[in-house]
């Protein structure tokens, strides 16, 4: 379909070229962490009983600047390196941004960050972009400072399912960032007929060429959906561990080659794998960069639903600038231009009608912009307290570490 005459500036333009070209996906966490990781994730579930620390003082009036950590690829690049929106962002308020691509991963970032933390000191960060769960235990622990929404007018934008969650109520000290989904996705050539479930993946004729993610939340959260269990509401032990025997069969078995990260695309595009658990993001890549190879659905008893989050540290001084530059991205014009480039799913409403005049075909794309019917299939996978996080989390890595 021939696009119709753009209006859009020809930054944007290049910003469409771009998303289409991309060559890494959002999620860069590595495959076969070890020993280490797991302990690192269990270990940091606990404070110690340690009193919560005090927020620094915030010098944001004399102090015009900003240091954000983010994932790689998650934000718009030119292909001078430099963050289109983010230059504009400094142009309009006079704020200047140091962004690095500091979290490789939600544990390991912690990792390096949690003494700091605790102590109530700056970590090197005023604001980062941390997944649901590791936001929950940051809020939980008392490491991250309230948001003053009346510095942030544009939250108004926030699309409803996301402005009351179980972690953060009414969003006092947590704002998305970008979100998406975990499903299935296929290779369109050799199983034309795709998928409706993950019980399909435990078909025979599928043996060793089946892949699933590292994200506990994500494999287990599919396999407890598709076993009839509401992963965002009352389930325990039990449904757990029956999910839990599912998984550790389908490994002991040999129908699951691989349990990855990010580089589960890598096994799809040498046909490794044949179908995989993925995040919905990187097919949009992979079909980008590949042709329209790969199918992906989100199950009919349904995927899961995750966001990545704007946090301010307790320790950063800088507080009232992170809240304009939170407020400049939920512009509905400036979502669309981040939308554009990374893949996922942007919380910002109005987002959608601004990509049109970018790129229909972006605007129309289900795992960018997702209708009522598709999200009524997602789900977010509760919270855990830190009793069940250590025990859930220790039966997954067991399975992960002998696999």
């Amino acid at each position: 379909m021939m696009p119709r005459p753009l209006p859009a500036d020809p930054m944007i333009r290049q910003l469409v070229r771009q998303a289409q070209q991309a060559t890494l996906g959002r999620r860069t966490l590595l495959a076969g962490a070890g020993a280490g990781a797991a302990a690192l994730a269990l270990a940091a579930c606990s404070t110690g009983g340690a009193a919560k620390p005090s927020a620094a003082a915030d010098v944001s009036d004399s102090d015009k600047t900003i240091r954000w950590d983010n994932w790689a690829l998650y934000i718009d690049v030119d292909d001078a390196g430099s963050y289109p929106t983010l230059e504009a962002f400094t142009a309009e308020t006079g704020i200047k941004v140091a962004y690095t691509e500091a979290v490789d991963d939600n544990n390991t970032y912690y990792g390096k960050v949690k003494d700091q933390l605790a102590l109530g000191k700056d970590i090197g960060a005023d604001v980062a972009c941390l997944t649901d769960w590791m936001v929950g235990r940051l809020i939980r622990f008392g490491y991250t400072q309230g948001l003053d929404h009346a510095n942030i007018p544009n939250l108004s934008n926030l699309v409803p399912s996301l402005k009351d969650v179980d972690f953060d109520p009414g969003r006092s000290m947590s704002v998305p960032w970008q979100g998406g989904f975990a499903g299935i996705a296929w290779n369109k050539e050799k199983l034309p007929n795709g998928f409706t479930s993950v019980s399909e993946l435990w078909d025979p004729s599928l043996k060793g060429r089946v892949g699933v993610l590292s994200e506990m939340r994500d494999t287990m959260g599919l396999i407890m959906l598709d076993q009839g269990v509401d992963i965002s509401g009352k389930w325990g032990d039990s449904e757990f561990g029956a999910a839990i025997d599912e998984f550790k069969k389908q490994v002991a078995n040999g129908q699951v080659r691989n349990i990855k990260g990010n580089a589960y695309k890598e096994d799809l595009v040498n046909e490794d794998t044949l179908a995989a658990i993925v995040w919905s993001g990187d097919i949009v890549q992979l079909n980008a960069e590949n042709g329209d190879k790969w199918g992906f659905a989100v199950p009919e008893k349904g995927g899961t639903l995750w966001n990545d989050n704007f946090i301010v540290p307790i320790g950063s001084p800088r507080k009232k600038n992170v809240e304009k530059l939170i407020n400049y991205y939920y512009e509905p014009e400036v979502a669309a231009e981040v939308a554009a480039y990374v893949n996922y799913i942007t919380p910002v409403a109005g987002a959608k009608e601004a990509a049109m005049a970018i790129d229909p075909e972006l605007a129309n794309n289900q795992l960018i912009f997702p209708d009522d019917s598709t999200l009524a299939k997602a789900h977010v996978f509760r919270t855990l307290d830190g009793t069940e996080e250590q025990k859930y989390g220790a039966d997954f890595q067991s399975i992960l570490l002998g696999a």
